[in-house]
């Protein structure tokens, strides 16, 4: 389970508290209006914020003080983090080691990762080279090759046009089914939480609320979701 126990981020005059548990394998969309906090929420489970007091919990393990890059997280953002310099394969091998010293079996654990977000052939092209989202896919396959147990979406397909970004939504949803691991999405887009999110946290008002199962939250909306659907593109209930 991943828990956040009193959680409170200060950032200037701004605030943020949040009380969350989330079952191991759940997938979650967090969604809200701009400047609620939905991304710092992430940045702190993985460890680039730091919380000015509370606990973030992984299966019982305090998280709250450890590195980025000792935490069972992979965290996709909307401009990918690839490298430009490095081909789609290289960007893809770092998931396995940060200095790329790969062997034949890592090099064929990239191509497998490749073939598997549907970029097979595709390793020797810089970023430069590849579409919107065919960078989105190579950051998967990164992620894939990760295989942390938190996944976590910072609107990485945001640019996309909507056909493209469910199907990359699509393919996000099978690797978690396929990992098993826990996946949290920030989305301004309702209908990308009724799509592969069990449930829905509504982060406003310098609070994060407890998810709620996404249909239920849908279909009887408190009036600060209702206010913010109203405003959001696709939000009709």
């Amino acid at each position: 389970m991943l828990r956040l126990e009193g959680v409170e981020i200060a950032q200037e005059n701004w605030r943020l508290t949040a009380d969350l548990a989330l079952e191991a394998g759940s997938s979650t969309a967090l969604i809200g209006p701009s400047g609620a906090g939905k991304s710092t929420i992430l940045n702190a489970i993985a460890g680039f914020v730091a919380p000015v007091s509370g606990r973030i919990l992984w299966e019982g393990a305090d998280l709250t003080g450890r590195a980025p890059a000792d935490r069972p997280v992979t965290l996709l953002f909307q401009e990918h983090n690839l490298f430009p310099h490095l081909t789609a394969a290289r960007n893809v091998g770092l998931g396995l080691r940060p200095d790329l010293r790969l062997g034949r079996d890592g090099w064929a654990r990239v191509e497998a990762a490749l073939a598997e977000v549907g970029l097979a052939g595709k390793g020797a092209r810089l970023p430069a080279q590849l579409s919107g989202g065919e960078r989105g896919r190579v950051a998967l396959a990164r992620a894939l090759l990760r295989a942390r147990p938190i996944l976590m979406l910072d609107e990485p397909f945001a640019a996309l046009g909507p056909a493209l970004r469910a199907e990359m939504l699509d393919l996000v949803a099978r690797i978690r089914a396929e990992q098993g691991a826990t996946l949290l999405m920030v989305s301004h887009a309702p209908e990308d939480a009724r799509r592969i999110a069990e449930r829905v946290v509504l982060v406003d008002g310098g609070r994060a609320a407890p998810p709620v199962e996404t249909a239920r939250l849908f279909a009887d909306p408190p009036p600060e979701l209702a206010a913010y659907l109203g405003a959001a593109p696709g939000g009709r209930v």
